[in-house]
């Protein structure tokens, strides 16, 4: 594909048609209806195929490439795919992981899509045992310790833990050869959070909140107790005692996390409903109410081609995706759960109006953070 302008206004119609109540969906300049998403935000199978291409088109594509990791001497300057040859593609090693989990999760909801054997052959070259193994043998160099720290982290154990959770003959063997990985991970994320003392609040990569919560799902999802048990103390230090977010500070002009909402979200998985809701109250504002203006709209996007400005799109994801998060363990009759779903709504109809047109640097990433909440991941 040659990029985001392939996902044309007629494109982005086929992004979820389930469901009974729609919103119109327009791009820039295009005439309202141009595409639509449901309530429940679900994906049909050509929504599907449309977020699978995107993926596809970068899992192997090298260049251009970000590389984030130390290089001590010259002889360790080397092309992506020598470095890291299972995930070396989509502009940066994070991308690339979930760019890789992208197509995991489609192909697990639709595995009869038209580009279905495509998706299960790069995945074959990608997710191979003694292709992981090098990929293991990177991380495990002393240069290399806090490389995609924690935010890379964060999306290899969302991949462990989809891949762990389908009954698929090849899913099984992918798994096996992703988890070695994700264990070593796993335990340095113990190691990382046991040392911290205060947690990062950034709205970009280095997010703590962000990434324990996916880490939290993979343990879950693999019956990893004692990490599952080292994320829920270390949530409990950093956040327990936190109150009235200052929700006036977001966004940063480059932010694709929501700092506010990734630590509700994380703390709706750790605390049981009787201690968080007591805890969400005094730390967000009421959803009706006047604290609450900064994210009623989502950010302007004055410049969707540039990949740092264009953060702004996958924040309007994170938002939705924290947001109906929070509401889906609220109860339904509850006022509250009505306001946060209703922003989540407003918050996913910018950003699939703003993906359009965002050129190769939103589309190496965008596609996840869509799929990401029109799949509802974590709920």
């Amino acid at each position: 594909m040659a990029g985001w302008r392939t996902l044309t206004p007629a494109g982005l119609a086929m992004v979820g048609i389930l469901g009974t109540c729609i919103f119109p969906i327009a791009a820039r300049g295009a005439p309202t209806g141009a595409g639509y998403v449901t309530t429940t935000g679900q994906l049909d199978a050509a929504g599907a195929r449309t977020l699978a291409a995107l993926s596809l088109a970068c899992i192997d594509r090298p260049f251009p490439n970000k590389p984030s990791h130390v290089i001590d001497r010259p002889g360790e300057l080397r092309p992506p795919k020598e470095l890291t040859p299972a995930f070396y593609g989509c502009f940066d090693w994070h991308s690339a992981v979930h760019g890789h989990w992208a197509l995991v999760r489609i192909l697990k909801a639709f595995p009869d899509l038209p580009n279905a054997a495509p998706i299960r052959a790069a995945l074959d070259r990608h997710l191979r045992a003694s292709v992981l193994a090098r990929e293991q043998a990177f991380f495990k160099e002393t240069r290399n310790k806090t490389f995609e720290r924690p935010y890379g982290w964060a999306w290899a154990f969302r991949l462990a833990a989809e891949l762990a959770t389908w009954d698929d003959p090849d899913a099984r063997r992918w798994a096996a050869a992703v988890n070695p990985l994700a264990k070593d991970l796993a335990g340095a994320l113990v190691t990382y959070i046991g040392r911290l003392s205060v947690p990062v609040r950034e709205g970009v990569h280095p997010n703590t909140a962000f990434a324990l919560a996916q880490a939290w799902d993979y343990a879950k999802a693999v019956g990893d107790d004692g990490l599952k048990g080292a994320i829920d103390t270390a949530a409990r230090r950093f956040y327990l005692s936190d109150r009235a977010c200052p929700l006036a500070y977001e966004p940063s002009g480059e932010d694709f996390l929501s700092p506010c909402l990734a630590e509700a979200d994380l703390m709706r998985r750790v605390l049981p409903y009787g201690v968080y809701r007591p805890w969400l109250d005094d730390f967000l504002p009421d959803p009706d109410g006047v604290g609450t203006a900064p994210i009623l709209a989502p950010p302007v996007v004055r410049d969707r081609e540039d990949p740092r400005i264009g953060h702004l799109i996958g924040l309007d994801f994170h938002r939705a995706w924290a947001l109906e998060g929070v509401a889906s363990v609220v109860p339904a009759g509850d006022p509250h759960s009505v306001a946060w779903r209703s922003l989540a709504a407003t918050h996913r109809e910018a950003g699939l109006r703003d993906m359009i047109g965002s050129g190769y640097g939103g589309e190496h990433w965008l596609a996840s953070f869509a799929l990401y909440l029109l799949t509802g991941v974590g709920r």
